[in-house]
């Protein structure tokens, strides 16, 4: 992060704010929100109502990026310069924590953007900061957006914080009503839901935990051992998540394993494995008999799923680092491909991901599934899995060597 190694040392300022500006300008450098979230945390001794207010701030910042933006120029002198990263961020900290949340006093937001200047930039732009902040909270009128009926792409876009591609297809694939409800239903906090892990527990034993401690949720709709959260947050993480008990993965993708139905002592292979939901459900499915082969060209993304893996008491995966285009071996009895798609089903989970992807992404992304799912289809007999790079031993889940 070489564009804050320039921190001022002043006695009084927030870190956790301060954190939610490092993740914020990581995402605009290209991390994406959970990872830049974990990098910050890094070394910081949070508490967990620190990590879930950083989380808001940073997620919720970063989904209402263009509203902020737009909002700010009605008070800036020159609206139409680029401003400097980090000045953004703290502006757009601000204004977030002004129109998004409604438990922070105006004075407080006011007082804290001010310190975040004076941690990172410099007394003039600081005093800026406090100008236009106070003079939002003063005269909110005068900001406004384009009108809906002459340019709805532009007012939906503005308005709600999307990019005016999204914003057309909705409004070409649905009625004006239907697509204002997805524009604002991606804007909400996320749920999570909870994967009941076989291994250790039964769902009536996770639904008695949740009960204890008045947790809300509700059933799975498709699948028993899945578990929707009714409430924000990740409750009972370590009771539940960190002992193995559940994994956190939405119920959709679970019907992928129901579909797949891999047999106890089957051969699988997941040709896109990391972080492992996916590759984890089916080898719980199998009861821990056979085994799953978990490819994935990220070493570091293969981590996760093998860090995954031990949490959940799983003996059957294989970990190996390898692009499926160059992976031969004798075929499968089962093989599952999770090739990349355009995201916008998971976009109110995936805060950055409206900004990651352009139009001539999502027009390419059918291109790339062909070749992936036409690779998947046609098994090479000439050469052996050894031959393919293995994850370092370091990382291989417990008891378990690659064959």
């Amino acid at each position: 992060m070489k564009i804050l190694t320039k921190e001022k040392r002043i006695t009084k300022f927030d870190p956790v704010r301060a954190a939610a500006l490092k993740a914020l300008v990581l995402i605009d450098q290209g991390e994406q929100t959970d990872r830049a979230v974990e990098l910050v945390k890094e070394g910081e001794k949070l508490r967990p109502i620190d990590s879930k207010f950083l989380m808001q701030l940073v997620a919720g910042t970063t989904k209402m990026k263009r509203r902020l933006d737009h909002e700010l120029k009605f008070y800036l002198a020159k609206p139409s310069i680029d401003l400097p990263l980090l000045l953004s961020n703290i502006f757009r900290l601000g204004f977030f924590q002004l129109h998004f949340t409604d438990r922070i006093p105006d004075a407080a937001i006011v007082s804290e953007s001010v310190n975040l200047a004076h941690r990172f930039l410099d007394r003039p732009r600081a005093n800026l900061i406090n100008a236009v902040l106070r003079t939002a909270i003063r005269e909110p009128h005068k900001i406004s957006f384009p009108d809906k009926k002459d340019d709805p792409v532009s007012y939906y876009g503005k308005y709600y914080s999307y990019p005016d591609h999204f914003v057309k297809y909705c409004l070409d694939e649905f009625s004006e009503k239907e697509t204002e409800n997805i524009l604002i239903k991606y804007n909400l906090s996320p749920t999570v839901t909870y994967r009941v892990n076989f291994l250790k527990a039964k769902p009536e034993e996770v639904k008695k935990t949740l009960k204890e401690y008045n947790v809300a949720f509700s059933d799975g709709k498709f699948l028993p051992e899945f578990i929707h959260i009714d409430q924000g947050g990740i409750p009972l993480e370590k009771e539940l998540i960190e002992s193995g008990k559940v994994f956190i993965q939405d119920e959709s993708a679970g019907l992928a394993g129901r579909l797949l139905n891999p047999k106890q002592g089957s051969k699988v292979v997941d040709l896109t494995a990391a972080p492992g939901g996916k590759a984890t459900h089916i080898a719980i499915k199998m009861r821990n008999k056979g085994r799953v082969t978990a490819l994935d060209k990220s070493d570091r993304r293969l981590q996760l799923l093998v860090k995954n893996v031990n949490r959940l008491g799983i003996k059957i995966i294989s970990p190996v680092v390898c692009d499926m285009a160059e992976f031969i071996v004798d075929p499968f009895d089962r093989v599952i491909l999770d090739p990349p798609c355009t995201g916008w089903g998971t976009a109110g989970k995936h805060s950055d991901l409206r900004w990651a992807k352009t139009e001539n992404d999502i027009k390419n992304l059918s291109k790339v599934q062909g070749k992936m799912i036409d690779r998947a289809g046609r098994p090479n007999v000439n050469f052996r899995l050894s031959e393919h790079r293995q994850i370092p031993s370091k990382y291989r889940p417990s008891n378990v060597q690659p064959k």
